[in-house]
């Protein structure tokens, strides 16, 4: 089964994108802070992580770099209303799979993390 978990500080963001995946047959988690993140990541590593940028305390681009240093294999892909050039670039040096704009295309959204699965179970 794929995994995958979802990390925002907004709990109802985390709820809606776990039933949208779970009805896809995914494993689900999440987070609503980057420090229990870290733990669920820690305790058992997702294949897929959707990931907010901004967070209060440890924000997304901190848990992105924790999380590439630690577990260099999980997808991730960062999930915000930021959109800067700079902050793209950021995640992408940091080691982002890509960088996706609220509001979500779910549609998009899904496709995206099919192809990160797909690519873990090719390499």
């Amino acid at each position: 089964m794929n995994k995958l978990l979802v990390v925002d500080d907004e709990p109802e963001i985390c709820e809606f994108l776990q039933a949208f995946f779970e009805e896809r047959d995914f494993q689900v988690e999440f987070a609503t802070s980057g420090k229990d993140a870290l733990a669920k990541v820690e305790k058992k590593p997702p294949q897929v992580m959707l990931l907010d940028v901004q967070m209060p305390g440890m924000d997304g681009m901190q848990v992105l770099k924790e999380v590439k240093k630690k577990h260099p294999k999980v997808k991730v892909i960062m999930v915000t209303a930021i959109e800067t050039r700079e902050k793209i670039e950021e995640a992408m040096r940091a080691g982002a799979d890509n960088y996706i704009t609220k509001p979500l295309s779910l549609e998009y959204l899904e496709k995206d993390v099919q192809e990160k699965i797909t690519q873990l179970a090719k390499a």
